[in-house]
């Protein structure tokens, strides 16, 4: 899980290079490797060495770099913006920071970062647009890596679009209006047709598309609502259609169980309001939530409510929706990983498995609470996997009444407490040994409970026996009958 808290020794900024001088104290392979980083920039390069590496000058003076074939002084350093040191020598480096410094000139040193002012970035450029990849000189290795992934993904005509973007910038803000139509117009520019006529250089057909895009803003703002799955907790586990979402949304209304740092990855300035319901503790009913749904897409909010796991697995989406459908509101659904899944994944635990288990039921122990049994009580005894959602408190009675319908006491049984977190815990058992978990008052986290055949194939190294628990439940009775 991703530390929202940690705190940066190297705080990293874009420094302007046009008409400055960037200077390189070195010309062998470190000092290339740097002029080859700074060639990106419109910096005035200057390298000065007595020796300097021929294929490092070749390659130079194709780029208009000035090279000073002359032994190094501290009065070469007037004038320049930037200092790189990349003698090779860790006493020559040494004295180019100690210089630079007293000129009042940030400094690099090449692979020494105590003698570092600032660290030299892993570069994504796609200019204007450029994305730094820095580990404060912990790792260059790991930030070129990181580099390689982010590269891929970023489209080679994004430079282009970012400039199309700044060319457009003057007209957007006399025409559009401020606030949360302008945030939509750029959100679709970046993000929609635009873009993708962009990527296919039909660049006509995308300065038409930009002009229906500021008349489409110039009307009253339309509501918006999205159903979206957090999914289990890891925030790793975020859908990219939820995490679009949730950066162009104006209002999030999240579950309370839905953690912080999957809330945080939405727009920083968006509103938020928490609308959790725990067992016991409700801070809005439900029809309390329906009507804020409606109130902020009726007021032409773009609203998220971010519901844990999938919305549509016991996350009362069907009432939401239809105070959405009555009330005349745009709505969208963006499924998430629900809980049964990741539970399973814990394990490594085929929820299917051939000829053993071919079906599945999604169920609450809350089912078992009337005199006749639910159909589904029927299926886990014909081979069917069951997930229990919400299921400690009920853990009793989904066992006693399972076995009372016929479930082999010795089914195979898998406990997830707080499923696809670090936190998570996994224990083990049979559907005798269930009766046992209610009396788990460790347990605080959302527990999810697997029953049948195909659990009997999970990996269980590492996770808790339930007997273990179930015997010294039964040795407490035990002494508390003989004492008595």
């Amino acid at each position: 899980m991703s530390d929202i808290n940690a705190t940066l020794s190297a705080f990293p900024i874009f420094i302007k290079t046009d008409g400055k001088r960037a200077t390189i104290i070195g010309g062998g392979e470190e000092a290339y490797a740097k002029a080859r980083l700074l060639a990106q920039s419109s910096a005035q390069l200057r390298v000065i060495s007595e020796h300097i590496d021929s294929d490092f000058e070749r390659w130079g003076n194709d780029k208009n770099i000035e090279f000073l074939h002359v032994p190094y002084h501290r009065e070469l350093l007037a004038g320049s913006a930037l200092v790189f040191a990349a003698t090779g020598s860790e006493t020559a480096d040494r004295q180019v920071a100690e210089d630079a410094r007293a000129l009042n000139i940030l400094v690099n040193v090449v692979d020494r970062p105590e003698l570092c002012d600032f660290y030299t970035p892993a570069l994504v450029n796609r200019a204007p647009v450029a994305v730094a990849i820095g580990t404060e000189g912990a790792g260059p290795v790991l930030a070129q890596q990181i580099r390689a992934r982010v590269d891929q993904m970023l489209p080679p005509s994004l430079g282009k679009l970012a400039s199309l973007a700044a060319y457009y910038r003057e007209a957007v803000e006399l025409r559009v209006p401020r606030g949360a139509q302008r945030r939509r117009f750029w959100s679709s520019f970046f993000g929609g047709k635009v873009a993708r006529l962009v990527e296919q250089n039909s660049l006509p057909d995308a300065a038409l598309e930009i002009e229906n895009l500021i008349r489409a803003q110039q009307a009253e703002p339309e509501g918006h609502v999205a159903l979206v799955g957090a999914g289990p907790g890891a925030e790793d586990l975020l859908t990219l259609r939820a995490q679009r979402l949730m950066m162009e949304a104006d209002v999030i209304v999240h579950d309370a169980l839905v953690p912080e740092t999957v809330v945080s990855m939405g727009r920083r300035d968006a509103e938020r309001v928490a609308a959790g319901k725990r067992k016991g503790c409700h801070s809005k009913t439900q029809d309390e939530i329906n009507d804020l749904l409606v109130e902020l897409a009726q007021s032409g909010k773009r609203v998220v409510r971010l519901k844990c796991g999938d919305p549509l697995v016991f996350g009362r989406a069907g009432e939401e929706l239809a105070a959405l459908r009555d009330a005349g509101i745009s709505h969208e659904i963006v499924p998430g990983i629900t809980a049964a899944c990741a539970a399973a994944a814990d394990f490594s635990l085929p929820l299917t498995l051939r000829g053993v288990a071919s079906s599945m039921v999604f169920t609450t122990g809350h089912d078992l609470k009337g005199n006749s049994l639910p159909d589904w009580a029927r299926l886990a005894i014909d081979g069917a996997t069951v997930a229990v959602y919400m299921g400690k408190s009920t853990a009793a009675e989904v066992s006693s009444r399972l076995a009372e319908a016929g479930l082999s006491p010795d089914t195979a049984v898998a406990v997830v407490e707080n499923a696809s977190l670090p936190n998570s815990r996994l224990m083990h058992g049979t559907l005798a040994d269930l009766a046992v978990l209610s009396e788990f008052d460790d347990l605080t986290g959302p527990v999810l409970t697997i029953i049948g055949d195909a659990v009997a194939g999970a990996d269980f190294e590492g996770s808790e026996p339930l007997a273990s628990r179930r015997h010294t439940a039964l040795n407490a009775v035990i002494q508390q009958e003989a004492a008595q």
